[in-house]
C-alpha cells in the first residue's frame, strides 16, 4: 500500500511516498506563495502511483487549504488534513486556544512524546520554534526568529553596513562586521536553547534543514536529530484517525 504525505509551509511544499512504511520517493520544492499551483503540477504524477491516502499537514488559511483539497481530489481516495486538538492520541496541547498552534509544531511533539519522559523539541526551520512536553502534556513553547530572520532585520535596519551571506559556523568573537554579525545571532540563539535546557533534565530533539548545524554546538546535551519528524507525527496522526473513524462506524447502526 502506498500512500501521499505532504508538509506544506509558508515557503516550501514537501511530499513523502511511502510504501510498507519505507519512503520510496520525497521531494521539496518552494511553492512561491502558489502552493495550489505547483501541487496541480504533481498531480498527474501522483496519479499513476497507485496511492491509497494522503495525509496533509499545512499552515495554510483555509481558502488555500479548499484549493489543495479538490486539486487532491482528482485522485479519489481519502485525504486527510491534520488539525490541532485540544486533545489527541492522548497528547494534551499547552495553549489556551489549541488552533493557535502551528499544526507542524502539534505534529512534531505527537511524534516524540512518551509517558513518564520529557523532551525539548525545536524545529530549525523558517523560524526557530521551541516545544516543551513533559509525558503527555504539551507545556507550550516559544518562538524566534531564526538565523537568517534576524540577519535580514538587521541589514534592513543598519545604515551604512553591508552584510553578506556568510556561514554561522563559528562561535568566537567576530574580527569584522561580517563575523561579528554571524557569530553573535548563532551565540544568540543557542543561549536560549541552552537556558531552556538547563532549567530541568530533558531530551533535546532537532528537526528541521538547521538541526545539524545546532547539533554541533549542542553536543553537551546529546541532540538527537530527527530529519522527518514531521512525517512521522502525520504518520502517527492519521493511525489514531483512522482508529476513531472505526470506532466511530462499529457503533453506528
Amino acid at each position: 500500500m502506498k500512500n501521499l504525505w505532504l508538509d506544506i509551509g509558508n515557503t516550501r511544499l514537501k511530499y513523502w511516498i511511502t510504501e510498507q512504511r519505507q519512503v520510496v520517493e520525497h521531494a521539496a520544492e518552494l511553492h512561491l506563495q502558489s502552493p495550489a499551483d505547483l501541487l496541480l503540477g504533481l498531480i498527474q504524477h501522483f496519479k499513476i502511483q497507485n496511492l491509497q491516502n494522503v495525509g496533509i499537514s499545512s499552515v495554510l488559511d483555509s481558502e488555500n487549504n479548499e484549493r489543495i483539497g479538490l486539486i487532491l481530489g482528482q485522485l479519489n481516495i481519502p485525504v486527510v488534513f491534520a488539525q490541532v486538538h485540544a486533545e489527541y492520541a492522548g497528547l494534551h496541547c499547552g495553549y489556551e486556544v489549541p488552533q493557535q498552534l502551528g499544526i507542524d509544531r502539534w505534529l512534531q511533539v505527537l511524534a516524540v512524546a512518551q509517558p513518564e519522559q520529557d523532551f525539548c523539541v525545536i524545529g530549525c526551520g523558517t523560524a526557530l520554534t521551541i516545544d516543551l512536553v513533559q509525558g503527555f502534556q504539551h507545556l507550550g513553547g516559544y518562538i524566534l526568529p531564526n538565523l537568517y530572520l534576524q540577519r535580514d532585520a538587521l541589514i534592513q535596519n543598519t545604515k551604512g553596513i553591508k552584510i553578506p551571506d556568510c556561514a554561522f559556523d563559528d562561535l568566537s568573537p567576530g574580527h569584522n562586521t561580517i563575523d561579528a554579525v554571524h557569530h553573535g545571532i548563532l551565540l544568540g540563539l543557542l543561549s536560549s536553547i541552552e537556558k531552556i535546557m538547563q532549567q530541568s533534565p530533558k531530551q533535546l530533539v532537532l528537526t528541521g534543514g538547521d538541526a545539524p548545524l545546532f547539533a554541533k554546538f549542542l553536543q553537551a546535551y546529546q541532540p538527537r536529530v530527527e530529519p522527518d519528524l514531521l512525517l512521522q507525527g502525520l504518520k502517527q496522526y492519521i493511525r489514531h484517525y483512522r482508529l476513531l473513524r472505526d470506532q466511530i462506524t462499529s457503533v453506528t447502526p
